[in-house]
Order: C-alpha cells, then structure tokens, then sequence
C-alpha cells in the first residue's frame, strides 16, 4: 500500500463520516446550534484548504455558519473535491509546496500531503466534537470511527 493509496482510504472515509453525521442531523427534530458551528467549521476548513492547493478563492470563512440545507451542498463540494484532490495527485503533487497565509494573518509553506492529511484528522477531531455536543443534547451520535467505516466496507455490520 503506498502513501495515495492511505489517502485515498481517507478520502473515501471522510465522505462517509461526513455524509454518516449529516444523516443524523436530517433527523432531528432542531440541529443543535454548537453542532451546526463545529460541522460547518470541519467543511469549510475543507474547502479553504481545497482553494489553498488550487489557488483559488475560498467560498468560505473559517467559522461561517451554514443552515442544515447548505450543510449539505458543502459536504457534496468539499468532501468529493478534495477526494478528487487525493485520486489525481501523484508523488510530485504531493510533495509540491503550497504558500498561503492563514486567517490570522501567518504566511507558511507545506506540503499537499501533509495539508490533506491535516484535512482529514482535523475534520475527525470535530465531527467527535459533535458526538460529544450531540450526546450532551440528548441525542445519538453516530459512530464515525475509521475501523467502523472498514467493517461496514467488508459487511461486518452487526
């Protein structure tokens, strides 16, 4: 297995666990407000790294707040997008420097590779941010944990 194939995975689970918690908060009666701000940040931080590696514009601001609705296109956007990222970049892509400044003004230098697994881990960190808002509203969070995304993959769901 090499390094785009372990990307890769992660691509495909990030589009899962997003679309697994936007399940949840289509059944809800009210997506509780902490909730929503965590999730949204997790997408547009998505997105403003996807318009880092293309030198594009953002759609997005850091902590912008989106309704369930675009919740959702965002998910569609970001979360396929930078799997297209991952599936189209070779050693070379990989390993090209992207210069940006963030939203606190720093200029910096880094990796696609490491930017896209920063993706990735940064937006599991805030979807177990959100099982744990959910669970102290009174509601089930999903599992989005890795190893179930695999067991559900090989049908190992119980």
């Amino acid at each position: 297995m090499t390094g785009n194939d372990v990307l890769k995975n992660l691509s495909e689970y990030n589009i899962w666990a997003n679309q697994t918690m936007l399940h949840v908060f289509d059944s809800l009666p009210e997506l509780p407000a902490n909730s929503g701000r965590l999730f949204s940040h997790a997408l547009n931080a998505q997105a403003i790294w996807i318009a880092r590696i293309t030198g594009t514009e953002s759609p997005v601001k850091v902590w912008q707040e989106h309704t369930l609705e675009e919740l959702h296109k965002l998910h569609q956007y970001a979360s396929y997008k930078i799997a297209e990222l991952v599936s189209n970049s070779d050693e070379d892509e990989f390993n090209r420097l992207i210069d940006y400044t963030n939203s606190q003004g720093h200029k910096y230098s880094t990796r696609v590779l490491d930017i896209l697994t920063h993706a990735f881990n940064h937006a599991t960190y805030h979807r177990a941010q959100v099982a744990t808002d959910l669970r102290k509203c009174g509601h089930n969070p999903p599992n989005t944990d890795y190893v179930t995304y695999v067991r559900e993959l090989m049908g190992q769901v119980y």
